[in-house]
């Protein structure tokens, strides 16, 4: 009974995630504004994969035990079924998978190689 009154009591009381505005930090590093600022945030990415995202997305930033970590950025209206995936950049490019095995590139399907 001790431990579900304590981890009940630890979970309630442990730092949510805020997002705000992305910006570039001091010596190069991302930074995120909300109610406070969040400096030289390294953020998370699945393994291969890295992303530089534009100054003024609003990103996610979890509070950690031995500092923050930045999450990523929100995104919403993609046009995506469940199960696909875009990679896209700030000037347009971008590679969709699409369900039924086409793939798009700036929005033309690829040819079967």
């Amino acid at each position: 009974m001790w431990l579900l009154h304590y981890i009940t009591n630890r979970s309630l009381a442990a730092p949510a995630a805020v997002k705000g505005a992305l910006s570039t930090g001091e010596a190069g590093g991302a930074a995120v504004t909300s109610f406070e600022e969040h400096k030289e945030l390294a953020f998370c990415y699945p393994y291969g994969f890295v992303s530089a995202a534009p100054e003024g997305e609003c990103a996610v930033v979890l509070p950690l035990r031995d500092g923050e970590a930045g999450l990523g950025v929100l995104h919403s209206g993609s046009g995506l079924e469940p199960g696909e995936v875009m990679l896209y950049s700030k000037g347009g490019a971008s590679i969709v998978l699409k369900n039924d095995g086409r793939v798009l590139i700036n929005g033309r399907e690829a040819g079967n190689a």
